[in-house]
């Protein structure tokens, strides 16, 4: 209310100079007559008359300069009142300026009685031939002026035929009559009003982020695809060379290699219903022709009722075995329509209660006093904020983030609990905003930076999807804000973490480094503990990528920016989730706290003797598998967004919607079916390594025809991966 205060004067007088320059004359009257009523100022050097009685004074004087020839006075006024913009750019202006040159060049010609004064013509036609040499010669193409360019070398330009149009009488009046109406739209458009043109660039920001956004996002894509091509043919050129000395190829290995070049849809088909043993395969996969996929049945139908109703009146241990055999329904149900299916079926019977306005729901379990429920129902909400179906159901509900905030904050006896609920509000976050709007409001930053400042205590999930969350909140403005609440707390945390054991870690830091010293007081906050210091120190200990993007951190940290970089708008931003992707993780069914006793139903077992239901599970309408594959096999590749991402696919790196930061993808690990080669002979690291010829003997070595087929089937495997990517 301090700052509105502060500056209500001007914004009073930018309303004002609106209602004038719009002509609302009775309204104006009304507003300035109250602002008088209630003791409100109005700035003085708002209003427009004071500016557009200067403007005329200065139009009349370049136009009285222009009659009487002078010169130095005209371009003098010239310069300092026509904006560079449009003397450099314009090219009306530029045409303009160039004539204008000319009327003084022959000025003295054209209104001397007898002789002009040799000096003084000189000096005109001198000054007229330095612009010609200069400014001038950007239209020294143009056919229009390319005559005049002779005009300061010709003796007598008066009888000359080039030249015969400036001196007849209607030249000069034409010329001041342009230049009258080019005075008068420049003056009126520096005249808009200050709210007009506020707006006027609100918008053009606005659509400027928009087009950065989609770009960036369009780059990241093809960067990240090509990055993958690169890894993939390297280690395949490897495992060509591997094959001279006589190691075979998995299909396993095959299966890892195609998981990585295609699509999350065509990842699904491939992993399980593909024969990698048959050469060509990839070929088809990729253009859909001849690959028949295996039918998967669906689940068997669950009554939902029941269900909910047990779950929330039933002892703690049916309760917990519930929340098992449901999490166990998504994370070892078939990936493609088996998968979506038992998605569609809870969402479409609300299993979680998220839009019931009952008293007692099932998400309140999250509340539960029984350790296991607690757990049980914190890891089925991970494993719905780990598919994209779910992440859009869970994120509908206002109530779902206030609960999982609020168990987040009293969490402390369980671990698990805690790592299920703190990955299922990093994976709900890209690209809600309203979500990232409500965890800042809400005090998150403040409780990641209190959890952070012992990272050592962490297990490494809570850890790496902790920063991941804290560098995703910073990218906002109003997280910016408040990390520079508590700048010398944030800055040590994360100077900290620079140098923590768990590298997957290092590009959120890096991040969230970044982002937050874009605000003028953190980096204040940062040269004052010598963060650059700090920083150098890892580029001496860091890899190749880790020095590049601490670069870019240093760059950030000796900005002399007074804004606080390109603020972005909170609100009515359309939430995209074309990079929305699937990351079921293994942690997910990890450590189960309950077992089975003796003649004690668990599981799927549990679900279908005492909750089968009628026709639950409407699913989608089954396609067929040439269909699927082949929308699948075009689309991107695509990067999790999320720490876990890195455990199942090649991509994890932090990304800024409208920054020009991007950190590059990670190398991925070399996948598993294909053995370490090691030569033959070879005694360790510094052995010599064997000649091609040695290659082929030791080859020969072996089955001959078994080894030259593999071989032959690899580069063909090679040649096939290449042209898909480039030539498709």
């Amino acid at each position: 209310m301090g700052d509105i205060l502060a500056h209500e004067s001007e914004l009073l007088g930018l309303v004002k100079e609106y209602l004038d320059f719009a002509e609302f004359e009775d309204t104006l009257k009304t507003f300035s007559k109250e602002c008088k009523m209630k003791g409100k100022p109005l700035s003085k050097t708002a209003g427009g008359s004071l500016k557009d009685s200067k403007s005329l004074i200065i139009q009349k004087n370049l136009v009285t300069a222009f009659d009487n020839g002078d010169q130095k006075v005209f371009f003098s006024l010239w310069e300092e009142h026509v904006p560079s913009s449009i003397r450099d750019h314009d090219s009306l202006a530029q045409k303009l300026e160039f004539y204008l040159h000319i009327h003084f060049a022959i000025y003295l010609l054209k209104h001397s009685i007898g002789r002009p004064d040799k000096e003084d013509l000189d000096e005109r036609i001198s000054y007229f031939r330095t612009y010609l040499e200069t400014k001038g010669a950007a239209l020294s193409q143009t056919t229009e002026f390319l005559p005049f360019y002779a005009l300061p070398f010709v003796p007598n330009p008066m009888v000359h035929p080039s030249f015969k149009e400036l001196f007849q009488d209607s030249w000069t009046p034409e010329l001041k009559l342009k230049l009258e109406k080019f005075l008068a739209l420049i003056f009126k458009a520096s005249n808009t009003p200050k709210l007009l043109t506020l707006y006027q660039l609100h918008q053009q920001l606005v659509e400027a982020e928009r087009r950065s956004m989609t770009y960036l996002k369009r780059y990241n894509k093809i960067q990240a695809d090509y990055h993958n091509l690169i890894g993939v043919t390297a280690e395949l050129v490897d495992s060509l060379e591997a094959t001279v000395s006589g190691k075979m190829i998995t299909p396993e290995y095959l299966q890892s290699v195609c998981v990585r070049l295609f699509s999350d849809q065509m990842r699904q088909s491939l992993a399980h219903s593909v024969d990698f043993t048959r050469p060509g395969t990839v070929r088809l996969c990729a253009l859909g022709l001849g690959l028949k996929l295996k039918d998967v049945p669906l689940l068997p139908s669950l009554d939902y009722e029941k269900l909910k109703k047990d779950l929330i009146l039933g002892s703690d241990r049916l309760k917990a075995f519930l929340l098992q055999a449901l999490r166990w329904r998504l994370t070892t149900s078939h990936p493609g329509e088996q998968r979506e299916t038992v998605l569609e079926a809870y969402i479409g019977n609300d299993l979680l209660d998220c839009h019931s306005h009952s008293q007692r729901t099932v998400l309140q379990l999250l509340h539960s006093k029984s350790e296991v429920v607690r757990q049980y129902m914190a890891r089925l909400i991970n494993a719905f904020a780990s598919l994209a179906g779910g992440r859009l159901y869970l994120a509908q509900s206002t109530k779902v983030l206030r609960m999982l905030e609020e168990r987040l904050k009293e969490e402390d006896e369980d671990i698990v609990t805690r790592e299920n609920v703190l990955g299922a509000l990093q994976k709900l976050l890209p690209p809600r905003r309203p979500l990232q709007t409500a965890m800042i409001r809400d005090g998150l930053i403040f409780w990641l930076i209190d959890i952070l400042k012992d990272p050592d205590c962490l297990s490494d999930y809570t850890l790496e999807y902790s920063v991941a969350l804290l560098m995703n909140l910073c990218l906002r403005s109003a997280g910016k804000n408040m990390c520079a609440k508590v700048a010398g707390l944030v800055l040590k945390v994360l100077s900290d973490l620079l140098g923590h054991e768990n590298h997957e870690i290092q590009p959120y830091v890096n991040g969230a480094l970044y982002s937050i010293l874009s605000i003028p007081s953190i980096r204040e906050e940062a040269r004052a503990m010598g963060m650059e210091d700090i920083l150098r120190c890892f580029i001496k200990e860091g890899n190749a990528e880790m020095v590049r993007q601490i670069e870019f951190i240093i760059k950030q940290l000796n900005s002399e920016e007074l804004l606080d970089g390109v603020l972005e708008s909170d609100d009515d931003e359309d939430e995209d989730d074309e990079e929305d992707h699937d990351t079921m993780e293994a942690d997910l069914d990890k450590d189960e706290l309950i077992q089975p006793q003796l003649g004690e139903l668990s599981g799927e077992k549990l679900l279908t003797t005492e909750y089968l239901g009628i026709m639950t599970n409407t699913g989608k309408t089954r396609r067929k598998g040439l269909v699927g594959v082949q929308q699948s096999a075009h689309e991107p590749l695509r990067r999790p967004v999320t720490p876990g991402g890195h455990r199942t696919a090649s991509y994890s790196y932090p990304t800024y919607r409208n920054k020009t930061l991007v950190w590059l993808p990670r190398t991925s690990d070399r996948p598993g079916g294909l053995a370490t080669y090691t030569p033959v002979g070879s005694q360790g690291p510094q052995a010599r390594q064997p000649s091609c010829q040695e290659k082929i003997a030791e080859r020969n070595r072996y089955e001959p025809e078994v080894y030259r087929k593999q071989e032959k089937n690899l580069c063909l495997f090679i040649q096939q991966i290449l042209a898909i990517k480039y030539l498709k």
